[in-house]
């Protein structure tokens, strides 16, 4: 591994040697990498070892310059790996104190790639829809009919006299889809036939309501019949008032909506959708032509997720019991199958955002780009490297790679300009994510249980709204986790600015006081399992509490409602053992015993998903957010139990004696059930058969 540094022309205080040794290699500091010292570039693209280049500013400079290197390492083969740790650290008001934060950074970028993932396969053949008022759907089509099969759906409007494009008229019943994959349909009533149509404009000219405008369609509400259209068209036939409505159904590659309101609600749009509300928005309409016209031909994309449906708590029995995952997702790409008791995911409208998994209990949902085991990686190595460089009391800043790393280093920026303009303190290091709601409560409590002081996510507005309390809502049980056992301060939130105007917030924001932090970082390894690793981080926070004496006296902790730990209230007055509970448990936490009438629950497993109190009969159940300390949560321990009935002909236990009397009590009345008939409901079923064939007063079939 090859790592260049270099401290921008003297901008930043950058310690070479202090770098070299939490990263075990000998660095050199450059001055100006890009320019004077670009030789030892040259040099190092040369060498077939992993090359790290301290720098983002000039990555194309670099690129370039390393495909005009004699004898250089194809790109292709060894691409170039860029780390910024000028805006992060090296500019900044604390940059003397950064040392550590930039070997942490470091150490990150000379990571190993991460494995691949299975990926999702767009093709498009540039069938474009454009869908708005006719004469800025023209307008709109003629800057990219020369790449793309242009159709139009008239909104109304007035078109150019030419027939350029092919048009469907008509009310949009539907329109779903992904890039690639559109299904549009189209319902048709007007008497006007736009493929028969001429565009002579007779029916226009003799129309004496006006009814006729230049789309070429009636408008029924102005219509009073006279039908002089009609007899003005009769050579071309194209206007027939006693033509049936038509559907139509259609496939296309990509769609242009240009009405008010867009096709799709949900606040991340398929994949090959593109809404243009503002005709007056130049720079939006340019964005959009350069869009649509470089989504031709094969694309692919990861899939971001991986799914357990037998760990699924989302339904049972026709039963449904957790929906976080469908109410949370933002482009609509999760939807519940009760007849197969599971969600599904639709991985074309998937945008990877990653808050299904983050909101999972169970951990049926989870994030695969990156996997939960190579960002645990990801956090040690940050960790361990800082601390190693001498680094104390580490917040970690997580924010998405797009909006959030310019608004991070838009704050670097501003602190080199500005001397009242503190910018990234020494001690936070940001972190970039695909997503900013990717990671969730196992990595938080990870980060903190590997010596992280604080985790903050910053959020930039570009995230569905939802995101923004799924994630205060998860933080809410990690703060109140760490609250409980000891550790004072603020350990987890969420940071919410939108752009450059709120820098002044951010820059506030990072300056918070730490937070106490754990006594001794923990060793163990993200497990591929949310629950397995949630377990291990309580494990060794439980641990950590204790040997500082600040465990607390309390035997469990309270947690808000959307904790994924918990314990069940049982109504034993209510309850009658049906059991119906055990069965539509999707976790193991609720177990019956095959020697007596129990109803017997472990804790550990109870991951709050109510479908236990949704398949209640007689809503005894209630859900209790909570974590249990002791090892009674290992342990199964019994929320009701019974006095068994016997058989009164054979004395065999075949129920409990309150549901059998429950059963008597309610049938008593029933004309089917008097006097012998009765006293079977208290046998066994073997004895119920034994009484009928027995009975000498019985009727039989024979006799009749």
């Amino acid at each position: 591994m090859t790592t260049l540094i270099c401290n921008c022309n003297r901008t930043m205080p950058l310690d070479p040697k202090a770098l070299g040794q939490a990263l075990d290699e000998q660095l050199t500091l450059h001055t100006t990498l890009c320019r004077r010292d670009a030789p030892a570039f040259q040099k190092a693209c040369r060498s077939p070892d992993d090359l790290v280049v301290a720098c983002t500013q000039e990555i194309r400079l670099f690129n370039e310059l390393s495909t005009q290197t004699e004898a250089a390492v194809d790109l292709e083969v060894r691409p170039i790996r860029f780390v910024n740790i000028r805006e992060t650290g090296g500019w900044g008001r604390e940059a003397s104190k950064a040392t550590p934060k930039l070997a942490a950074l470091l150490a990150v970028a000379r990571m190993p790639e991460a494995e691949p993932v299975p990926t999702v396969t767009y093709r498009s053949e540039g069938r474009l829809l454009i869908i708005g008022p006719l004469e800025r759907a023209e307008a709109m089509a003629s800057l990219v009919n020369d790449a793309l099969d242009v159709t139009l759906l008239a909104t109304g409007g007035s078109g150019m006299q030419g027939r350029q494009y092919p048009v469907l008229a008509g009310e949009l019943q539907s329109l779903r889809g992904w890039l690639g994959a559109f299904h549009v349909v189209v319902r048709s009533g007007n008497p006007i036939d736009l493929d028969l149509c001429t565009r002579c404009n007779a029916c226009v000219a003799v129309c004496p309501e006006g009814a006729i405008g230049l789309d070429y369609q009636v408008d029924l509400s102005k219509c009073r019949s006279h039908r002089a259209c009609v007899k003005a068209c009769e050579a071309v036939g194209a206007i027939n008032f006693q033509r049936d409505a038509q559907v139509r159904e259609d496939q296309f590659d990509l769609v242009l909506d240009l009405r008010a309101a867009p096709a799709f609600t949900q606040h991340a749009l398929p994949q090959g959708y593109v809404h243009l509300p503002n005709a007056s928005d130049a720079m939006a309409q340019l964005r959009a032509v350069t869009r649509l016209r470089d989504l031709v031909g094969e694309f692919e994309k990861p899939k971001f997720f991986t799914y357990k449906q037998k760990i699924c708590a989302h339904g049972r029995n026709q039963s449904v019991g957790c929906n976080a995952c469908v109410d949370v997702c933002s482009a609509s790409a999760i939807s519940s199958d009760l007849k197969r008791n599971q969600i599904v995911v639709n991985p074309n409208l998937c945008v990877g955002c990653g808050t299904c998994t983050t909101v999972c209990p169970t951990g049926a949902l989870s994030y695969a780009y990156p996997r939960a085991s190579e960002q645990g990686v990801k956090l040690r190595t940050v960790l361990a490297t800082y601390g190693k460089a001498g680094g104390k009391e580490a917040a970690l800043l997580l924010h998405s790679q797009e909006a959030g790393a310019a608004l991070v280093s838009d704050l670097g920026r501003m602190a080199q300009l500005d001397p009242a303009v503190g910018g990234m303190p020494a001690r936070v290091i940001p972190l970039p994510l695909w997503h900013a709601a990717s990671t969730g409560i196992d990595l938080w409590l990870t980060a903190f249980a590997y010596g992280a002081s604080q985790v903050w996510v910053l959020m930039t507005g570009e995230e569905a709204p939802q995101y923004h309390e799924a994630l205060r809502d998860q933080m809410a049980v990690a703060e109140s986790i760490v609250q409980a056992l000891g550790y004072s301060g603020r350990h987890f939130k969420v940071i919410e600015v939108r752009d450059a105007r709120d820098l002044p917030r951010l820059d506030a924001e990072l300056g918070e006081a730490p937070a106490q932090g754990v006594t001794k970082s923990a060793s163990y390894a993200v497990q591929p399992e949310k629950r397995a690793t949630l377990d291990l981080a309580l494990d060794h926070l439980l641990q950590d509490s204790a040997s500082r004496a600040m465990r607390t006296k309390e035997a469990a902790i309270a947690l808000p409602a959307a904790s994924p730990f918990g314990s069940l209230n049982v109504d034993r007055d209510a309850c009658t053992l049906c059991l119906s509970c055990v069965s539509a448990c999707p976790a193991g936490a609720l177990q019956d015993n095959a020697d007596r009438p129990q109803l017997r629950f472990i804790e550990k497993n109870c991951v709050q998903c109510g479908l236990c109190a949704t398949t209640c009969p007689e809503s005894a159940i209630t859900l209790q957010p909570r974590l249990l300390l002791s090892d009674e949560r290992r342990q199964p321990r019994v929320l009701n139990e019974a006095q068994p009935y016997q058989c009164i002909r054979c004395s065999k236990p075949f129920g409990t004696l309150k549901g059998i009397e429950l059963m008597l009590a309610k049938l008593s009345g029933h004309a089917m059930f008097q006097g012998e008939a009765l006293e079977r409901l208290k046998m066994c079923s073997d004895c119920r058969v034994v009484d009928i064939y027995s009975n000498p007063g019985e009727t039989r079939i024979s006799d009749l």
